[in-house]
């Protein structure tokens, strides 16, 4: 396929464009609308007259703290990565632009409501506003914010981009060719299942008689802040947002909270298309007849040597959507739903909701693509939504695979309706749990049937952190906020309940005394079969049981097959069932030798070599040995962790160090009065000579939970600073 490409230069530098002194005094004057009180772990509480006073004060108070996470997540969404790190990046930009169409968001941001322009500006303004009061601070590649850039993101989620399996590199190979550098990717097991907890409790089984709402992302360290934003407009929320977002992503009001998990709800859907060239012009075969490929011109730059080029492409596009691969010879276009103005404004004035009903309306909207939605209120409501945006399809095809994009058959046919969706509202058994597990097993014997929806609508399999889930939620009648964070920070692995006795067995039965394996992994195994599977910094059994199962993952490894995901339980059992001694024995051998080389024993308690560590501001952090560290006694979400830890080593270490998994976690009680204890990854600031930028490190190793200030009285009663921005 013949591309156009050609390149420029000039160097690389940032040209700011000057603030107007109409823009100022306009900033100014909104500062004055808005106060911003920060609590005694700088978690900032926003207050504003109106609701685009409390979002120009949100986000600068997120640039104060964390401005170069503001700016990242923007760079990524416009598709300028490579700008900054190089031309390793361009397909990640090119994937990007291809599915996202700036001059569209543009157009939304033109057509959207009065009330959503104001705080669309209101959240450019705030940004703007605070480089214009911290000139020391310098953008590495964004001088200006512009009020449509919160148009880029579809849901609030960063990651909530939906085009099947096809990848990055299938992008790189179709449009950019094998002369682009290759980026090396990490497929590491244990952060592939990671995503999210919710649990929702009835006031059937809490000691009050109130709903719980157990609020557990699962996602990069410091990935999203803590916040409270209030207006005199209604506005009164309290949870996590997305850097550079002006609503609360994963929270509560004083009537009803929500937890998202990440879905694997059909969204997307891939279609091989029959390509005719004629007349030197391309066209695709649809319904007998040919219709004229669109072609667009891309242009990417990209930094090389210090100085911008440039690179142009010209993308191809059919009714479907991007032509975003070639497989077999077929072009393969995707149809998604990835950036609108209806999934801002649903995201938005979910925060503003008053309980099921009002919830139920706004999940009407039908414009969340990524988000599974684990619900309670304040009259005592649970309930849960696998998915919210979900096309109706053709039953008969397997939407799993690429479908034929010449017929009508394969068109979608609407969306499904609330109704339809899978969901459960009010279970008898009184508690409800998704850990981007199968909806199946939602609420034990209250879940939904699987017979009864499409295969696209739940192709979730089980895993672990479910199985862990189910359990602790129904052991216990008597809920309150201190067991609910109990249950969700259980630490059995129950993983090894299936591999660890299939490892034993192999030993026992196999291995005689005269064998060179029997002296060096007797006491070992000896080790693991005491163990009771409960991860602790203190257990050996943890050290040995991990290492071990991640040289396992090439055959434990969850694949995508037919319509769904493997179901990780079975998946396990069958390995176990099957697996050799050679399969089994020689990997506990090779993490035995690698642990006495590193430490000159094997005898390696967990918590010595799983750590925290958090010296540097960097969006990238670089890990040391040498560096202070704190022991971490939980363990990825692979193995069953309900508080997921995923932690994993680096050039240079012998010890793991975390990167992801629990974030911001919120336990919230519903009653006459909001009741809520949280804990931040690390602390409120990304600035290392902030006291906010650890003050919460140690307690999230140990799982200790702050109390929420929700309250102003309470929040003015425990202010460390009030001010406006600016000043």
């Amino acid at each position: 396929m013949k591309k156009l490409l050609f390149t420029f230069l000039f160097p690389l530098q940032l040209v700011a464009q000057p603030f107007s002194r109409t823009e100022i005094i306009r900033w100014e004057k909104q500062a004055a609308q808005v106060t911003i009180i920060r609590d005694t772990w700088g978690i900032p509480h926003i207050y504003g007259k109106t609701d685009a006073d409390a979002v120009f004060g949100l986000l600068y108070a997120q640039c104060e703290d964390d401005f170069k996470r503001v700016e990242m997540n923007y760079i990524e969404k416009l598709g300028r990565m490579a700008e900054i790190k190089g031309e390793n990046f361009l397909q990640d930009d090119l994937y990007i632009r291809l599915i996202i169409d700036s001059a569209e968001a543009v157009n939304d941001y033109k057509k959207s409501p009065l009330w959503l322009q104001k705080l669309l500006n209101a959240h450019a303004d705030g940004i703007n506003y605070y480089l214009y009061k911290h000139p020391e601070v310098q953008p590495v590649l964004l001088t200006r914010f512009k009020p449509w850039y919160q148009l880029l993101w579809t849901d609030g989620s960063i990651g909530a981009i939906s085009t099947g399996d096809i990848t990055e590199d299938d992008v790189k190979n179709f449009y950019l060719g094998s002369s682009t550098p290759v980026v090396a990717r990490k497929d590491l097991f244990e952060e592939q299942i990671t995503g999210s907890n919710g649990f929702a409790i009835a006031p059937s089984k809490t000691e009050s008689g109130n709903a719980i709402l157990y609020i557990n992302p699962h996602v990069t360290f410091y990935f999203r802040p803590e916040v409270q934003v209030v207006s005199e407009e209604g506005l009164n929320v309290y949870g996590a947002v997305t850097w550079g977002q002006f609503f609360v992503y994963q929270g509560f009001n004083e009537h009803c909270g929500w937890m998202h998990t990440s879905s694997n709800v059909d969204v997307a859907d891939l279609y091989k298309e029959k390509i005719v060239r004629k007349n030197n012009q391309l066209f695709y075969e649809y319904n007998k007849a040919l219709k004229r490929v669109t072609q667009t011109t891309i242009t990417l730059h990209y930094k090389k040597d210090n100085v911008i080029q440039a690179k142009t492409i010209t993308a191809y596009y059919t009714h479907h959507g991007p032509i975003m691969a070639n497989r077999n010879g077929q072009w393969i276009s995707v149809r998604g739903y990835n950036r609108s103005l209806k999934s801002l404004i649903q995201s938005y004035l979910r925060t503003k909701t008053k309980g099921l009903e009002d919830y139920k309306k706004n999940m009407s909207l039908y414009a969340n693509t990524s988000n599974n939605t684990v619900f309670a209120d304040d009259k005592g409501n649970i309930a849960y939504w696998h998915g919210d945006y979900i096309p109706r399809r053709d039953k008969k095809l397997n939407w799993g695979l690429p479908v034929d994009g010449t017929i009508a058959a394969t068109e979608w046919k609407g969306l499904h309706t609330l109704d339809e969706i899978l969901h459960v509202y009010n279970p008898a058994t009184g508690w409800i749990q998704n850990c981007n597990s199968t909806p199946f097993t939602v609420s034990g014997s209250s879940s939904p049937k699987q017979e009864n929806y499409p295969a696209y609508m739940a192709p979730d399999g089980e895993n672990f952190r479910g199985i862990n889930a189910a359990r602790v939620l129904s052991t216990e009648n008597k809920f309150t906020i201190d067991k609910t964070i109990a249950a969700g920070y259980d630490r059995k692995l129950s993983a090894f309940e299936i591999l660890v006795p299939a490892l034993v067995s192999s030993f026992e039965k196999n291995i005689a005394a005269t064998d060179s394996l029997y002296s060096q992994l007797t006491e070992p195994i000896q080790t693991l079969k005491k163990w009771d599977y409960y991860s602790s910094e203190n257990s050996v059994a943890t050290t040995l049981a991990i290492e071990w199962a991640q040289k396992l993952t090439t055959s434990i490894q969850r694949v995508y097959i037919d319509e769904g995901w493997d179901d990780q339980v079975t998946l396990v059992k069958k390995f176990a069932a099957t697996a050799t001694k050679e399969e089994l024995l020689p990997p506990l051998l090779a993490v035995v030798t690698e642990l006495k080389n590193k430490f000159g024993q094997w005898e390696i308690a967990w918590g010595e070599i799983n750590r925290y560590q958090r010296i540097s501001g960097d969006i990238a952090q670089k890990y040391r040995d040498d560096q202070p560290s704190f022991p971490v006694g939980f363990a990825s979400a692979s193995w069953g962790m309900l508080p997921s830890y995923n932690s994993r080593y680096y050039p240079g270490t012998n010890k793991r160090y975390g990167v992801s998994g629990n974030s911001f976690i919120c336990a919230v009680e519903f009653g006459k009065k909001i009741k809520a204890k949280s804990l931040l990854a690390g602390g409120e600031s990304g600035d290392p000579s902030s006291k906010h930028f650890t003050d919460q490190l140690e307690m999230y190793t140990r799982g200790k939970f702050k109390e929420v200030l929700f309250y102003k009285e309470d929040v003015l009663h425990h202010a460390e600073r009030t001010y406006h921005p600016g000043k």
